[in-house]
């Protein structure tokens, strides 16, 4: 079972979790798409379009780095043709790309408000549009989304209301893609992780090195994805999976290596459930 010769559209792939899904995919000898924003380099931001499609190549992937900022539908569409173009078609759409603000209803002003529901909910619904329509010609097609369980606590929404309409906009896109095109045969699920996980929003945005020191590699996620989207797509579609649920199932016990330095409880994730908390045998702080 591989991503041989499968062709992946990832938006916002330049680095963190949406990389680590292309590197996975490349190892297989995948073609990947990376359509992100970020051409030049930042200084708290590792990793461009094109740093990231020289490590896809260097991983045994084939590789299309294509400008984009997804909340333009005319870029989203070119995106998509350049990749049909290069690669033949598309096998598979990852909804990585998302921005995330966590403030309460008057400390978040409009602008932030906007970005965060036109790059989560409006790009995920809009990059999902455009490979809808090339999804239908593949043999196996996958929509993931890196978005959570639809977990209705108030405690999600109390404290950050905007940001959570936000990523549950893209759950939604889960829940409704999935019914309307299963006659299609094609697959949309999300994905979401257990514990944090080390990127440079938990660094700059959600901790700094302390969260990190409690959180697991990107990699998890990838080898996540990796196992989602080899299941046949009309028999696994419509599911909230989270990572470790996932690679338990596929018999892993030994969740080590993603976390080498840890050596307390792991940081719990927003949105987790508390059953799925109580379901892991992983230390792990809830939220």
């Amino acid at each position: 079972m591989s991503l041989k010769g499968k062709t992946l559209f990832i938006s916002g792939g330049s680095r963190g979790i949406g990389l680590a899904i292309a590197l996975r995919a490349a190892r297989d000898g995948a073609n990947v798409t990376i359509a992100a924003k970020t051409a030049e380099p930042h200084p708290k931001l590792p990793g461009t379009i094109y740093t990231a499609a020289e490590e896809i190549e260097q991983a045994g992937g084939k590789a299309l780095p294509v400008l984009c900022d997804i909340r333009e539908e005319g870029q989203v569409a070119e995106a998509v043709a350049r990749t049909v173009e290069k690669f033949g078609g598309i096998d598979i759409c990852v909804n990585n790309a998302s921005a995330i603000q966590l403030t309460g209803t008057l400390e978040t002003d409009m602008k932030r408000y906007d970005l965060m529901h036109q790059i989560n909910t409006r790009g995920t619904f809009l990059v999902s549009k455009m490979c809808i329509p090339h999804l239908k010609l593949a043999d196996n097609p996958h929509i993931l989304n890196l978005a959570p369980p639809l977990d209705m606590k108030t405690k999600w929404f109390k404290n950050h209301v905007a940001y959570t309409m936000a990523k549950f906009g893209m759950s939604m896109c889960t829940l409704g893609m999935s019914a309307e095109f299963a006659r299609d045969g094609i697959a949309v699920n999300s994905l979401w992780p257990i514990s944090t996980i080390d990127t440079a929003a938990v660094r700059n945005l959600l901790g700094g090195a302390t969260v990190a020191a409690m959180s697991r590699s990107p990699d998890i996620m990838a080898d996540a994805a990796h196992a989602i989207l080899l299941r046949p797509s009309r028999e696994a579609t419509g599911n909230f999976y989270i990572d470790e649920e996932v690679l338990r199932a596929e018999g892993v016990s030994d969740f080590s290596i993603y976390a080498p330095g840890a050596t307390g409880p792991l940081a719990g994730d927003f949105f987790v459930p508390d059953e799925v908390f109580a379901n892991s045998d992983t230390n792990i702080k809830g939220v």
